[in-house]
């Protein structure tokens, strides 16, 4: 139920944005499941683990048991939070349930599978073959896993205008503005929008102390439907692939890799800055990639046969295919090139970020949601095509793209802080606004004694919103749109 209350009073009105939980819901059937029970078949039930580090798990729900079923379908939903930011790893498992004890370890276990919550939701379904420990198959039996964002995407849309309003001020005219409530389920009313001043309607007072009253200006619904407005996990399950790409500083300011104190020096246990930002972002947006092909890059080195200065070579020195094989493959190509090349000068971020725009620039012109890019560049110091860096995220900000820049080292990013717009709107040198913001930038530095999925956690987290945006802007739906009903 809803009620509309008109007001006269002069009001500002702020909004603060806040990134939400989004909660998805788990639909679970399996088939063909082994049968444990003596004369009769299993009675199948399905527990839901999370993991919270460590090798430590905690059960998030589980559904009911099912009798004498090898091809159960649970109507019992698993519910979860979905954060894109975090590899959430999760644990499905099945067992035959022959008493009421809630303790699953006295009941026969006819196997499970790991993965991880982005895996589920970017592929909407899985299905999967149980095991009875990692990498050793139950013999038979497959588990199937859908998901669905819990919540209704519908919105109301209504165009309204306001005539012959009262004079309520005594010098110029009234500010009105409409305010929406809902009912609770405790009957209260809660305030849910409040419109900009410019609406009007009945006055009770008036009407009740004047017989002829008829109103205090007219307020006219011109138009009223319902449109879809779709998030970020509408789009990631409704098809769109995220598309990863790195962008690594090999400028001479980072020091000789064979010294210890070069930020390209790799440790004892094989890893520095460099591949600790790559790991740690790479590793969530792999799940939204479904070949896992991620074109690596470098700039501001020297780069064989002839050793002149490149702003933009393969690191795995084919132009025609950048591509590497999952992270891991991001991490042992960057390891090869590292003594290949000679650390130079300038740290210049346009030819990469053009690069990605170019592509970028190829999937607009799809009909539908189908590619997003993700550029994460990784670098020590002062950027030195400021300018031309400006307006290669000013033309990026109207493409399907963001950018992730993190700072390693102890260099001045005073420049990259600028870049991230978040003190205000980013412009070109021309004075040319960004479309929308596409930058976020973080020190490596911030992070040195976080949790390592701290730095992930960080400069994704504005990632759902930058995608939703561009799509909003270009009024796209999903490839696979959800059901209205939803």
């Amino acid at each position: 139920e809803l009620f509309c209350r008109l007001c006269y009073e002069s009001v500002h009105v702020g909004f603060m944005h806040a990134n939400c939980v989004s909660k998805v819901e788990l639909s679970i059937s399996c088939n063909n499941l082994l049968d444990k029970d003596v004369g009769s078949k299993s009675d199948p039930l399905c527990v839901l683990l999370q993991s919270i580090g460590d090798d430590k798990w905690t059960e998030v729900e589980r559904t009911e048991r099912v009798k004498n079923c090898q091809d159960p379908e649970f109507s019992t939903k698993l519910h979860i939070d979905y954060h894109f930011e975090k590899v959430q790893k999760l644990k499905f498992g099945v067992y035959d349930i022959d008493n009421k004890s809630v303790n699953l370890s006295d009941d026969d276990f006819l196997g499970g599978f790991e993965c991880t919550l982005g895996q589920i939701v970017s592929s909407r379904k899985i299905t999967r073959p149980l095991q009875l420990k990692a990498g050793k198959p139950a013999g038979k039996g497959t588990i199937t896993v859908t998901a669905d964002e819990t919540k209704d995407n519908r919105a109301i849309v209504m165009e309204v205008e306001a005539k012959n309003l009262d004079k309520k001020d005594m010098f110029g005219k009234s500010d009105p503005f409409l305010e929406f409530f809902k009912q609770e389920e405790d009957g209260k009313w809660q305030l849910v929008h409040r419109t900009e001043v410019e609406f009007d309607c009945i006055h009770p007072e008036k009407q009740k102390k004047k017989k002829s009253y008829k109103n205090s200006g007219v307020i006219r619904i011109k138009d009223c439907k319902l449109e879809a407005q779709y998030s970020f996990l509408d789009y990631v399950m409704g098809g769109c692939q995220i598309n990863f790409t790195v962008g690594i500083d090999f400028t001479g300011s980072n020091g000789d890799p064979r010294s210890p104190d070069s930020l390209h020096y790799l440790s004892p246990n094989g890893v520095n800055q460099y591949l600790s930002a790559i790991w740690s972002v790479g590793q969530v947006v792999q799940d939204y990639d479904t070949d896992k092909l991620f074109p690596a890059f470098g700039f501001g080195a020297q780069v064989p046969p002839d050793f002149k200065v490149s702003h933009e070579f393969p690191l795995n020195f084919n132009p025609s295919s950048p591509y590497c094989q999952g992270v891991q493959g991001i991490v042992d190509a960057y390891r090869m090139v590292l003594p290949q090349i000679r650390l130079y000068g300038p740290t210049n971020f346009s030819p990469i970020i053009n690069h990605v725009a170019r592509i970028a620039a190829g999937a607009a012109q799809q009909p539908n949601a189908a590619q997003y890019f993700v550029l994460l560049i990784i670098t020590d110091g002062e950027i030195t095509d400021l300018d031309q860096t400006r307006q290669a995220i000013v033309n990026g900000s109207k493409l399907p793209m963001s950018i992730i820049i993190v700072g390693v080292g102890e260099a001045d990013f005073k420049a990259m802080e600028f870049l991230d717009g978040d003190n205000g709107v980013l412009k070109s040198l021309t004075g040319e606004p960004a479309a929308r913001d596409i930058v976020q930038f973080v020190p490596f530095k911030q992070f040195d004694k976080a949790p390592k999925e701290a730095l992930a956690q960080s400069v994704l987290a504005e990632v759902p919103n930058q995608l939703v945006s561009y799509f909003k802007m270009r009024n796209m739906a999903p490839v696979n749109p959800p059901s209205p009903t939803k």
